[in-house]
């Protein structure tokens, strides 16, 4: 072998011996953040990945997503959050007040991104909106807050409403505030508001429809951190309409929504991302709030239910789902 081939031999094999070493390094510097989410991953992940992207990051190239759902058992969370914790990640993105409660509980130096939380200050997640304090920040959602403006919109589509039944959850932090909005906008409509209120998972579903029924409820308000598609299912099952302060409702199956957009949500969490892992601390990153939001109505639904929407509502809709 001439010195010539000797020397390129030599660094061949010295590249084959360092290929390893350089895929570990840049393995180990790779950002890896944890995703908990409550239930129903579509369409969080779906949007959120394509919010990863539009800042320059694919997950398994130079960022990696640990994802835990709890599948609507809210008594996992607080194990799913700590898992996370003990993969040491960079950060958790938290779907849903359940989940960022769980997180919240699991770590306090990890940073948390809410991707959103309901009421954050009000459940005592942050200190304000401007200047959150601690390890929390990300995007909060008026849902609570927009109840009357449902309730506005079911009489619209039934205007001889006069009882309904919120179902909501005993381990959300947010479910009284959720009772005290709509009971107040109850009394102002001259409607009724029975509140049931059950536990995390889909157990308690069956036996809550079977009592709305049973005492005559006109409509079910479903608290948006219940299992979507069991319930939306059991609505209808039950010729009740079925509303929510979230749009995943009606794509399940439910009758109407109206609440602030998840999608620009969902793909706005990245961003936060980006500000945490290029050093910027979550007690300094202002909260966001929803800027659009959205009427959504199942057409296919409301005729199965044998209810024909108004026609200025349909022109108002945001979505039809047909």
């Amino acid at each position: 072998m001439s010195h010539g081939q000797r020397r390129k031999f030599l660094l061949a094999a010295g590249a084959l011996l360092t290929a390893p070493l350089v895929t570990e390094a840049q393995r180990a510097n790779t950002p890896r953040i944890g995703v908990l989410i409550v239930a129903n991953p579509e369409p969080f992940l779906t949007l959120f990945h394509e919010g990863l992207r539009s800042i320059g990051y694919v997950d398994g190239e130079n960022i990696r997503i640990e994802f835990r759902s709890a599948d609507g058992k809210l008594s996992l969370l607080p194990d799913l959050a700590a898992e996370l914790v003990r993969l040491k990640v960079d950060a958790v993105v938290a779907v849903q007040t359940p989940a960022v409660m769980a997180a919240r509980g699991a770590t306090n130096t990890i940073p948390i991104v809410m991707a959103p939380a309901a009421d954050p200050v009000g459940s005592g997640l942050v200190a304000s909106l401007a200047r959150p304090g601690g390890n929390i920040t990300g995007l909060s959602f008026a849902t609570a807050e927009l109840m009357g403006k449902n309730l506005e919109f079911l009489r619209e589509i039934i205007p001889t409403v006069r009882r309904v039944a919120f179902l909501g959850v005993a381990a959300d932090p947010v479910t009284k505030t959720f009772v005290s909005q709509l009971q107040h906008a109850g009394s102002t409509l001259g409607i009724e508001v029975r509140p049931m209120i059950i536990g995390g998972s889909a157990d308690g579903l069956g036996a809550a429809f079977v009592q709305i029924v049973k005492e005559r409820m006109g409509a079910v308000v479903l608290q948006p951190s219940l299992p979507r598609k069991p319930a939306a299912d059991l609505a209808l099952a039950q010729r009740l309409p079925a509303i929510s302060p979230n749009r995943g409702l009606p794509e399940a199956g439910g009758l109407m929504s109206y609440a602030g957009s998840l999608e620009e949500v969902y793909r706005k969490a990245p961003t936060y991302l980006l500000k945490i892992l290029k050093g910027g601390r979550p007690a300094d990153l202002p909260i966001e709030q929803p800027t659009k939001f959205e009427l959504v109505i199942n057409v296919k639904t409301a005729t199965a239910l044998g209810i024909k929407i108004p026609q200025s509502l349909l022109a108002r809709a945001d979505h039809l789902i047909e």
